[in-house]
């Protein structure tokens, strides 16, 4: 059974990035991504991606190359040049992008990446199962907040990793 799940890092304040959306205190902190709740072995549970036109900037901006081998659904109004890879951009709906996502991903899971408005439109129609956080330790003190609204979750897992502390959340419908 497909499940959507938000998977991100944030700061103990509860920011996903800066004001100007950088993520150089991220990327400073020690990590393993083969260590428990590791981001490699999530990304193999993943088969379709989701992500904002910002994270999609930074994405571009940092990495060399396309770094995803799964199809990947922009959601943007803005006009970008494709990487190479399956990248797919849209300003539709986020229920109708969704299924189709779900049905790309073939039985694997859909994530989406990044957070912001994108992220809480998904919860606001009831996508999202689950939320996994990887909290650094870092305060921001202002920036992207890890979720823009209100999600009742329950905690089913905790472990460390690394400078990390982790941990995944069902939501609670």
């Amino acid at each position: 059974m497909t499940r959507t799940h938000y998977f991100t890092a944030s700061s103990l304040d509860g920011f996903i990035a800066t004001e100007d959306h950088s993520l150089d205190w991220l990327l400073s902190q020690e990590n393993d991504p083969d260590g428990p709740m590791g981001y490699r072995a999530f990304e193999a549970r993943v088969g379709a991606i989701a992500m904002g036109a910002t994270t999609y900037q930074w994405v571009l901006d940092h990495d060399d190359g396309w770094a995803y081998d799964m199809p990947a659904w922009v959601f943007t109004h803005r006009d970008f040049p494709p990487p190479p890879g399956d990248v797919r951009f849209t300003s539709g709906d986020v229920a109708e992008v969704h299924a189709q996502m779900v049905a790309a991903a073939a039985g694997r899971d859909v994530w989406i990446v990044g957070g912001g408005e994108l992220v809480g439109q998904f919860t606001d129609r009831g996508l999202v199962d689950e939320v996994w956080v990887q909290y650094a330790p870092v305060t921001l003190g202002s920036g992207a907040p890890l979720l823009p609204r209100r999600l009742d979750l329950e905690l089913l897992e905790t472990a460390r990793n690394g400078a990390f502390v982790c941990a995944r959340y069902a939501v609670v419908r």
